[in-house]
């Protein structure tokens, strides 16, 4: 096992690029770890660097930990290179890729897999002190310069940066053939001014153990399958069974829970064969996300399933009550969770962060649209405004810090009743 250790810095990316080149060709098996983590002493130990590995494992890529400890996601080479065609197939073809996002997390492994695939070797916007719109100008402009499709894949705060600076940053982005928005769901409001701004964006959803995006705006990329598994206690709560997009079919709207198929799914869990038999069986990854298909048979992801709320026995998805707040266009960032309340069980409390910190809008308006998206119980009991949020990974709000946040008693913060 070889370890790649990426401080953000073009030279480590390009380590990390060449071990990829050879573990692809069978030379052993990647292992790329965060040199700015703290706790990236403890994530290498769970890898157990000095134990044997799984047989046809090219990359192990530790998660964010965002669900509990870091586990490491056991990727092979027909894993990722299945998933890298399948991009460029969608995207339109094979072409050059600027890495702007950190490169030890699965997203930017896949630009590195896909520019090998490509035969060209991507520019690196160097991450050693954080994202700026002005270094992102200027590291695109080898990229925008050469020949065939010119790609990025960028997290959803990324892009607002890019958005606000304007200027070179933002005329780099229109650049681009296409822009991967991955790492956290990307809201409606943004896609809806990046279109404005001339920007073609593509929203992705998928994980490690995809072997990063495998739905592009809502549709499997080729040789992916969308399964809707029932979820909950009983009947009516994830459906009467099991739903395909494979069928292009339409549920009404009915969630279950995510199950993704297909040769991007990674073959298990780094030394844990419990977890490995529990998340895939059945030639499937079964994920801890809820969806629902519309009617045109793209997939809606709905959040995860640990995070809906039961408030008084309803049951309301959290992305529901977020996009909601989110058409407001005095918010730009909303995160909704739930509160153990003696009366309800649970309560439905959200936070924003206000487009202008000066003056936040009022609960009533944000009220309002909660109610229209999901009905009186999607209405936020408290809505706390706040000036940034948590965050575990690329563009990932720390649900669990946010809500220890938004559990202190009431009256000791900016805090409006809804």
């Amino acid at each position: 096992m070889r370890e790649v250790w990426v401080d953000g810095s073009e030279a480590s990316v390009h380590e990390l690029a060449d071990a990829l080149a050879g573990a692809l060709a069978g030379a052993g098996t990647v292992l790329p770890l965060d040199a700015h983590d703290p706790q990236a002493g403890s994530v290498r130990a769970a890898m157990r660097p000095g134990e044997p590995v799984e047989d046809a494992t090219t990359a192990i890529v530790p998660t964010s930990g965002s669900t509990g400890p870091a586990k490491g996601v056991l990727l092979s080479a027909h894993a990722l290179t299945s998933s890298a065609r399948a991009t460029h197939a969608r995207l339109g073809g094979p072409g050059r890729w600027l890495l702007a996002t950190p490169a030890h997390y699965i997203g930017g492994i896949q630009v590195l897999v896909r520019s090998l695939l490509a035969g060209t070797r991507p520019a690196v916007l160097d991450l050693s002190a954080g994202f700026r719109p002005d270094e992102f100008a200027a590291a695109a402009r080898p990229v925008l310069r050469g020949t065939g499709p010119r790609y990025t894949s960028l997290v959803p705060t990324q892009l607002t940066r890019i958005l606000d600076a304007g200027g070179p940053a933002l005329e780099a982005a229109r650049a681009f053939d296409a822009i991967v928005v991955g790492g956290a769901a990307t809201p409606a409001p943004l896609r809806r001014r990046a279109a404005d701004a001339g920007l073609t964006v593509v929203s992705a959803y998928g994980m490690s153990e995809t072997a990063s995006g495998c739905v592009y705006d809502g549709t499997p990329l080729e040789g992916v399958g969308v399964h809707l598994e029932p979820y909950g206690d009983g009947a009516g709560e994830g459906g009467d069974g099991d739903t395909s997009s494979d069928a292009a079919c339409d549920t009404g709207g009915v969630p279950g829970r995510i199950a993704l198929s297909g040769d991007v799914l990674a073959h298990g869990y780094r030394a844990d064969p419990t977890a490995t038999s529990a998340a895939f069986s059945g030639g499937r990854f079964h994920t801890s996300d809820l969806g629902r298909f519309r009617a045109d048979g793209r997939l809606d992801v709905l959040g995860r399933a640990d995070d809906v709320v039961n408030t008084g026995g309803v049951k309301v998805p959290p992305a529901l009550v977020e996009r909601a707040l989110l058409d407001h266009p005095g918010v730009d960032q909303a995160c909704a969770v739930g509160i153990p309340d003696a009366e309800w069980g649970e309560i439905v409390v959200a936070a924003i962060v206000p487009t202008d910190p000066a003056g936040p809008p009022a609960s009533e308006a944000l009220a309002e649209l909660a109610r229209a998206a999901g009905g009186r119980t999607a209405v936020p009991k408290r809505i706390h405004v706040l000036d940034s949020f948590p965050e575990l990974g690329p563009g990932k709000v720390d649900r669990s810090a946010l809500r220890s946040t938004l559990t202190r008693p009431a009256g000791t913060g900016r805090e409006r009743r809804a």
